[in-house]
């Protein structure tokens, strides 16, 4: 071959995950994916947490066919912490998510029920958007990069938190209840109305949280005391909401707070 001959590039296949958590709705997406050449399918999950999960695990993954409407997590929750992950086309029954969908920089909305010729012009959007991608100079895959060098100790006044693909620098002043789910914690903070989503534990957040600033109240809450709106009976309002104190931590709660009594 000489210099000047080039090699053709391969074929154009994207790699995609498909997530619902009603099974018949999940097992109609596979099967478009299927049968529509340039798509593989490369998971499918009843929920956005298992889906989250399973994306730390398969990086490769470059496009979501995701619901919106999902317990624990939803699909567009679920969204907003991918910003440097997988591409997004929505399938949902409710119409009221499509401005937000798109707030969330999704390639697509499909409204259920939709049959193969609206799932394939959807699908045609995905291709011609990793086709451009594909044929831009350089690597540009910034979607799936760890910082380079380790991070440094948590200082005192912060923490880091493995958001996604990125360790996420977080004043501990700025958070003000951490929620657990599962695998995962929900870091609700001060300075953002939505909370971050972290691959950890709520012992794990514990042990990282200085025991001066922070308390945990509940099996699936820790809350931040100087955030603490109100101590009622076995409750804790903080930031609109109240949270429950649950017996095997409301001595640890009664203790701290009997000095304020």
């Amino acid at each position: 071959m000489s210099p000047s001959e080039s090699v053709a590039p391969a074929p154009l296949v994207i790699n995609c995950m498909a997530v619902d958590d009603e099974p018949l709705a999940l097992g109609l997406v596979c099967s478009f994916i299927e049968q529509t050449p340039f798509l593989r399918l490369a998971g499918r999950h009843e929920s956005a947490v298992a889906a989250l999960k399973a994306l730390h695990e398969q990086p490769e993954i470059q496009l979501l066919f995701l619901d919106i409407k999902m317990p624990d997590l939803s699909g567009m929750e679920l969204a907003r912490v991918l910003q440097r992950g997988p591409r997004v086309i929505f399938t949902t029954a409710f119409n009221q998510y499509a401005l937000e969908g798109f707030r969330v920089d999704a390639l697509d909305y499909l409204l259920k029920p939709f049959n193969y010729e609206e799932f394939l012009r959807a699908a045609l959007k995905a291709k011609t958007y990793f086709e451009l991608k594909q044929n831009q100079a350089g690597n540009a895959a910034a979607s799936a990069q760890l910082p380079a060098a380790p991070s440094p100790l948590p200082q005192e006044d912060h923490i880091y938190l493995k958001v996604e693909y990125q360790l996420v620098r977080v004043a501990l002043a700025d958070i003000v209840y951490v929620e657990g789910l599962k695998d995962y914690v929900k870091v609700h903070l001060a300075s953002q109305p939505r909370p971050l989503l972290s691959l950890t534990s709520l012992r794990s957040m514990e042990e990282k949280l200085p025991a001066g600033k922070f308390l945990r109240i509940h099996r699936s809450y820790i809350v931040g005391l100087n955030h603490i709106q109100a101590v009622g009976r076995g409750t804790v309002q903080i930031a609109g909401e109240t949270l429950p104190v649950s017996d095997g931590y409301r001595e640890a709660f009664d203790q701290f707070f009997s000095r304020w009594k």
